[in-house]
This record gives C-alpha cells, structure tokens and sequence, in this order.
C-alpha cells in the first residue's frame, strides 16, 4: 500500500498539490479501506482518509498509512480545514466520477482551484503485484470449480434460470464473496445474446448453451465463459461456428505478448473469424481489463491503442452470434508476463455436450 500510494504521488500532475479521491474502487486499491464512505486526499506530503463515526475504528485498522478523521459535523467544513492544513491550492479530482453538482458544490466551498483529471489510479490499477494476482487465481479456481458441480444439473427441460441460480449458490458456497455481474445462462437463440441474462426459458435438446459469470475473492474479479451443446450431438454448423471461435481464441492467445497494442491483438482473433465469413457477427472487442472490477483497463478492441505489458490482466473472449439460431463465446482470463501469458482458466474448452 505504501508503494501504491508513492507511484500515485508520482503520477499526480505537477500542477497539482493533492488528489481527491472518491471512486469505490480507487478508493480500496490506494488505502485499503472496504467501507462505503470515505474520502481520501492524497498530496506530495498528505495522505488522510475523512469517513463518518460508522468507519472509522475500521479505517484506522484497515488504512495504516492514513491518518484518518471523522468529517463530522459537515464534510466540506472537514475536507476544506484540510487543504488549508496542507496548505492544497489546487486540487485535482476524478473528473469522471465527481458529479456536476458535487463538482459545484466542491467549487464552491473549498476556496481551491479544481483540476479535473482521468484515470490515475486506475492507469496504476492496470498492473498486478503478487497478491492481486494470487487473489484473481484464487476466484478462478472457485469459479471453475462451481462450473463443474453444476454442468451435472443440465439437461434438457431444466431452465435458465435453474442453471444460473445454481451456479452462483455453488460460487458462493466455494467461497466467492459477491458475483461480480448477474450471471450470463443463455440458451438456443437466446445464446446469440452477447448478455443475455437468465430467463425462464427452458434448455431444449440440441441448445447451445452460453454461461458466462465470474467470482469475487478478497476485492478481486475472475471472468469466464464456456459455450456447450446440451442433449444432442452438435450439427455441422454447430461444429463450424464453434471451431471457428475456438480457433481465433487460441490464435489470439498465441500472439499475446508485451508490447502488443491492443487493437492489434483484437485483430488477430477477428482476422480468423471474417474468414470464415462471420465478421459481422462478432461485435465486441475481443477482450478487458479485470481486477477489482470486472471490467478495467487495458483495453482489447478494434480500436485500443493500450500497450500491454507485464502484470496486466484481460480477457479474451471471441464471438459469433446469428440472431434466430443461436451464439458461441468463450473466454479465458490471462496475465501478460515478460514472455507471453499465463492462463488463469484450466477448464477444457473441447464442445462438450451436458445431459
């Protein structure tokens, strides 16, 4: 945390005295606070954490390296003493969380210049140290082992539903503290729904079946998505938009390095798929960042200029999906080294029929 917070002092623009810091997720990474309110400010020589009397017994034992105040009776009054503390003349913030009116209100009362910024945590955020990485691995494993308990349960004639409900009671069981979205269970037509949550649909034989979900463990996000065929054999069409999927997922993944751009690296996977005459009907990027959200930088799409490099985290998840038949998608969630990457997902990704 210490070394989190000196890169962040770095990457402070110099112009700039401090940076308020407000986003949830920002907020965890910088000081290790897990409450729901608190505002941190952050200068070449301040590091202080403002809550309410609920949090702040816990921000003093989660936040070590902060000094942490009780805002009380009224945070403007408290954030405002501070700066003039630290003598802060110019403040930036995370321009694209503050509120048009909390940036009024912050103008008005605080008597600095506010500097609006974007993406200084979460630029740091990008780069995984040991145990965010080991913390990510740990929500693989547990995903992929709910994943395995319930592909049992799925048959023809059981719903959407039933599979997802199952499969999250089966993530948390295994010890995921929260999803980090509403589980993906898309079936026959419906799996041409690149999100298609759950419905009360019921499976029927010869569906493609799309699950996509993910787990949280200690604050940090897994990914994945697997794509079956459910009481049938695969028709040949089936077969061929599966291969295809697969084939650009693992041409992808062979091309994956530091140093590649990232539309670069999407472009890899959708070369394979508009071979085969499907080009149109992959119309994502071919993957994101994940980390304490499940979708961060760096960025995988036809049009990202992210460089990636060693400790960053993303997905890699090709697609095809016709509208009235049905949809492949599977996904790894992968860490760039300094020789390529390393997968975080082991379950096979052979079409596999259920039931």
């Amino acid at each position: 945390m210490s070394q989190r917070i000196d890169r962040l002092r770095q990457a402070i623009p110099a112009e700039a005295d401090a940076l308020l810091i407000i986003k949830p997720d920002n907020r965890t990474y910088i000081s290790g606070f897990t409450g729901s309110n608190a505002y941190l400010l952050v200068g070449r020589e301040v590091a202080l954490l403002l809550t309410d009397f609920r949090y702040i017994e816990q921000a003093s034992a989660e936040c070590p390296y902060f000094v942490v105040r009780d805002y009380a009776p009224v945070l403007s009054d408290s954030l405002k003493q501070a700066l003039d503390d630290a003598n802060i003349r110019v403040l930036a913030f995370e321009s694209d969380f503050v509120t048009f009116s909390t940036y009024h209100e912050l103008k008005e009362k605080l008597g600095v210049t506010l500097m609006p910024t974007t993406g200084l945590v979460e630029k740091l955020r990008q780069v995984k140290d040991a145990g965010e990485v080991e913390n990510m691995q740990q929500a693989a494993l547990i995903a992929e082992a709910a994943l395995a308990e319930v592909l049992p349960m799925v048959k023809p004639g059981v719903s959407e539903k039933f599979v997802a409900l199952n499969l999250e009671f089966a993530l948390r069981k295994r010890g995921a503290e929260r999803l980090p979205f509403d589980i993906i269970a898309a079936s026959g037509p419906r799996s041409s729904l690149p999100h298609g949550r759950a419905s009360e649909r019921l499976i029927e034989r010869g569906d493609f079946l799309t699950l996509d979900f993910g787990a949280v463990y200690n604050g940090y996000c897994c990914d994945m998505t697997r794509t079956f065929i459910v009481g049938a054999k695969a028709t040949l069409e089936q077969e061929r938009v599966y291969s295809t999927v697969l084939a650009a997922q693992e041409q992808a993944l062979s091309a994956l390095r530091p140093g590649l751009i990232g539309r670069a690296f999407d472009k890899v996977a959708r070369d394979v798929i508009t071979a085969q005459g499907y080009g149109e009907r992959f119309g994502h990027g071919l993957g994101h960042g994940v980390g304490r959200a499940v979708h961060e930088g760096p960025g995988a799409g036809s049009k990202s200029e992210d460089l990636f490099s060693p400790g960053m985290v993303i997905t890699v998840e090709p697609g095809i999906y016709l509208p009235g038949w049905g949809g492949v998608r599977i996904e790894d969630m992968v860490l760039v080294t300094e020789t390529g990457y390393r997968n975080f997902n082991s379950f096979p990704k052979e079409l596999t029929t259920l039931g």
